[in-house]
This record gives C-alpha cells, structure tokens and sequence, in this order.
C-alpha cells in the first residue's frame, strides 16, 4: 500500500535549510512511501473565518486542503522564529484544522522535524507545533522527532540528503510516518 506524505515547511525562504531538510525527506522516502512537498503557504491569506465559506474559500487555501485531505500522514518541517512557530506553518494549521471537528489533519498521524540555528535546533518551535497540530485533530507522534541545531554552519557546503547523520535520522523519521501512515489508511 502507497502512503502519502504531505510535508509543509515553515520557512519561505529560497534557500532554507528546512526546505532543504524537506527535500530531503522526498529523496530518502522508503518504498511504497511518497512525500509531496507542498507548495505555496506564502499565497494563502491568513485564516479568518469570513472568508471560510462554501463557495467563497480562497483557492489557495482549497488547494492546501485538497492535497491535505488526500495525505495519510504530515510532515510539518519548522525553523524557529523568535522562540515559536512561524506564522506561514500556523495559518496553514489554522487553515487544515477546520472545519471545525473535520479538518484535514483528523486522525492521521503527523511529525514534527526542523532545524535552526540555535543549540537546540528549534524545539521550542517544534513543540508548538505539535500542541496546534494535535488540537487541530492531527495524531502527534511524540516519540518522532528531529531537531538539528547550527543549520547555518551545519548545512553551509552540505545538503542535509548529503549529510550521513542527517539522512539516517530523517529516513528513520519517514519510515516511521509511513508505518503509521499505512496503519492510519487501513
């Protein structure tokens, strides 16, 4: 069984080391596993529930949740801004985690990744957004996780796919999602 991954990344920025910790995880995904990496967060205006109306939803925000309700398990990938989540990765949250009861993320396993330039590597940020993903309904798999401190140095002439240790983390992170991914979609 094919399960399919949806990773969002938090951090718009062209040469992001999240994005590229993203790519990553499309290039080391397991057999029978498919990571999609979503694009276009910076499009989707922020959640305001007059504009969350049948027929009136913007289609980026329709576009965030179709490919989200055809996911079987997340992938969020979060840098750390100031100590917490950036605000692109928490609107798409707030976007998916209605309507309310039956948003996309219900039921389905998410992980929790990301890298930063600190010496935690963004745990703050990656708590955070478990606490949003798992109200929002997502299944949080607490014991998945994947913080990379000094992405700055660590990833400057490398490539996190590139990175032995990285990958081999990263891969045991996707193989995991998958597991549960398959395990969620039976």
């Amino acid at each position: 069984m094919s399960v399919r991954i949806l990773a969002l990344v938090g951090s718009l920025r062209a040469g992001s080391t999240n994005r590229q910790l993203a790519e990553a995880a499309v290039k080391l995904a397991p057999e029978g596993a498919e990571v999609d990496l979503f694009e276009g967060l910076a499009d989707i205006p922020f959640y305001n529930e007059d504009i969350d109306v049948e027929g009136s939803v913007p289609a980026t925000a329709a576009k965030l949740r179709a490919a989200a309700q055809g996911a079987d398990a997340f992938l969020l990938v979060t840098p750390e801004y100031n100590g917490t989540i950036p605000a692109v990765l928490k609107n798409a949250i707030d976007w998916l985690s209605r309507p309310y009861g039956a948003g996309a993320f219900t039921g389905k396993p998410v992980a929790v990744v990301g890298t930063a330039f600190g010496q935690y590597g963004g745990v703050w940020a990656q708590d955070e957004v478990r606490k949003a993903v798992g109200i929002a309904g997502g299944t949080v798999l607490e014991d998945v996780k994947l913080s990379i401190p000094g992405s700055l140095t660590r990833f400057a002439d490398t490539h996190p796919v590139d990175d032995t240790e990285v990958a081999a983390q990263l891969t045991e992170v996707v193989a995991r999602l998958h597991g549960h991914g398959e395990t969620a979609a039976a």
